[in-house]
């Protein structure tokens, strides 16, 4: 036996009993008469007294995180730690084994470590065994438990889908795998299992549900990778507000569970609505600061900026007029960034009735400004930041400047968690330079008016939901088509011949044909569930073995090359000048 039990388990209750303890040594500390150690396992930390006979012996032979296993009785400690569970106690030690040495670990195991990004990658299963890992690992396994212990109870079964499917045009790269009893044919790992939950509601399953992997080749960063987990659901025979009850009663659950924390009923915003307020379709309501549109309110004025703009709105900062010019500069800076694309920036600095610094002061009356504080319900004190433009663009750019201002104010607390549905999404976008459309959601999304897509494509609505928390997109789904004449009419809108549609989504269109019930689901993103529930803003440090942002796991240097006799077997050839 090489426990009786682990190192997070002993408290004042087991004094006397004599145990055997296995783990890792975490710290060791010389006394000179005795050596301490701190014994780790999964479940804590134990602290380990050698002494008389085995004080030498172990001087010399235990290293940091060597593997051992020890014999001792329970004593209780004379300077006991509170912070542990065991804190209370140690044990002294009468035997010990070592059952692996180690190398000293490149970095320190500590919850604060001086390990790079990079480096801690490389030795992933070092990292892991840090305390703030384990924990997240942890917080990761509760949420899937959870999840399968709400959706059980409220009749869904979890059905698996194949990973190794078809390619399809729509959404991100495909990650294609060659065949080799196939020759010159390629599975493609699924982006989501779209299609199959569908066919399992044609199946008559009703409701179904899938903790998957999902795969897509696209640039990363810190809320991406190219593997990645989603809890996927269908329902049959329900409404938009069927699926969002339903839901949120999962994530009311999982947050009761998990972090103690009951966000109360959800809010719902329109897309117009959010998009307005926010200028954001995932708006972070820990804050307010709303954009407030003046475009009638400031026009006429000789100011060209305001008088060629299609669409010119504010925030109010509250309690920011003491800003320095540099610190606005360093504002002005930011909304220019490419991702963001503002060509500038106005403000007026509301520090008096009446009383305004402002970069358009040639142009408008204290009056005016006065006026425009008003309109964007500021109060002296305030510093309002105005942007003119395209409305989307201008909407925009000016709801990064919200979400800015609310870094810079200490405005958003990971300690609070405001969930919203956001609903009445354009159900397609136009391409202008492929002179088409796309599907905003994916191409099974039904609309809300069949006669409005009929007629006039771009103002068609969607029957789709997005769940946001705190400026996070955590989960979209919508209310499918299961009417194979209007999948074929959105196919079209689409650009899709009738033979291409077919090619790439026959299967899905005969089902069509055997009674397929009215069904929609949503899928939310598992990994930044995790995140959220953790306080963090990567999803890195709750998957256990992730990529990094080029797309590569540093530990088992993936992806590599493979021999030339399985190129030969596929039938592939690797250019000579690819990169």
């Amino acid at each position: 036996m090489y426990r009786t039990h682990n190192c997070g388990e002993l408290t004042v209750s087991d004094i006397g009993k004599k145990v055997e303890l296995a783990g890792w040594v975490f710290h060791k500390r010389d006394l000179g008469a005795m050596i301490f150690i701190d014994l780790r396992d999964r479940y804590g930390i134990t602290q380990l007294v050698f002494e008389k006979s085995l004080y030498e012996q172990s001087k010399t032979d235990i290293g940091r995180e060597y593997v051992i296993s020890v014999s001792g009785n329970v004593v209780e400690r004379s300077n006991k730690n509170f912070k542990i569970p065991t804190g209370e106690i140690e044990i002294i030690v009468d035997s010990y084994h070592i059952l692996n040495p180690s190398l000293p670990p490149p970095f320190t195991l500590e919850n604060e470590t001086d390990g790079g990004e990079e480096l801690r990658m490389k030795y992933r299963y070092l990292d892991i065994r840090r305390n703030i890992i384990k924990k997240n690992i942890e917080l990761r396994h509760n949420l899937a438990r959870e999840v399968r212990n709400y959706l059980s109870d409220n009749g869904f079964w979890e059905i698996e889908t194949p990973c190794l499917i078809k390619s399809t045009p729509e959404g991100a790269r495909d990650f294609v795998v060659p065949s080799r009893t196939n020759p010159g044919k390629f599975y493609a790992l699924p982006q989501s299992p779209q299609t199959f939950k569908q066919l399992l509601m044609i199946a008559g399953c009703d409701r179904y549900f899938q903790i998957v992997r999902c795969f897509r080749d696209e640039d990363l960063r810190a809320d991406r990778q190219p593997e990645f987990t989603q809890i996927d659901c269908e329902m049959s025979f329900v409404t938009q507000n069927d699926v969002i009850n339903m839901f949120e009663g999962l994530i009311r659950d999982i947050f009761i569970k998990i972090k103690g924390f009951d966000t109360g009923k959800f809010q719902k915003f329109s897309y117009d609505e959010a998009m307005n307020c926010y200028g954001t379709d995932k708006p972070d309501l820990r804050f307010e600061m709303k954009l407030t549109e003046i475009t009638e309110k400031v026009k006429g004025k000789n100011f060209k900026v305001f008088d060629d703009a299609e669409y010119i709105a504010g925030i109010s900062a509250k309690n920011c007029a003491s800003y320095s010019r540099k610190q606005i500069d360093e504002l002005v800076d930011f909304v220019k960034k490419p991702q963001i694309g503002a060509s500038g920036l106005i403000y007026i600095k509301y520090e008096n009735i009446n009383n305004f610094k402002s970069s358009i002061d040639k142009y408008f009356t204290k009056d005016e400004l006065q006026n425009i504080c008003d309109e964007i319900n500021s109060t002296v004190g305030d510093l309002i930041f105005i942007m003119a433009g395209e409305k989307e663009k201008t909407q925009k750019a000016l709801g990064e400047l919200r979400l800015e201002m609310g870094n810079r104010l200490q405005l958003r607390n990971n300690n609070t968690f405001v969930p919203l549905w956001v609903t009445d999404f354009p159900l397609l976008e136009w391409n202008e330079t492929d002179k088409r459309f796309y599907a905003k959601h994916h191409p099974f999304t039904s609309p809300q008016d069949i006669s409005v897509l009929k007629n006039d494509p771009a103002k068609a609505k969607a029957n789709a939901y997005d769940l946001v928390i705190n400026g996070i997109e955590i989960g979209g789904g919508s209310i499918r088509i299961h009417d194979k004449n209007i999948q074929k009419q959105m196919f079209e809108i689409l650009g899709f011949s009738e033979e291409e549609a077919n090619k790439q989504f026959g299967f899905l269109i005969n089902a069509f044909e055997y009674g397929a019930p009215p069904h929609g689901g949503i899928a939310f993103g598992f990994d930044r569930l995790c995140a959220i529930l953790g306080g963090s803003e990567s999803i890195r440090d709750y998957i256990a073995f992730p990529k990094n942002n080029a797309g590569r796991d540093l530990m088992i240097e993936s992806p590599a090359e493979i021999s030339q006799q399985q190129l030969d077997e596929l039938g592939i050839c690797i250019k000579s000048n690819f990169k």
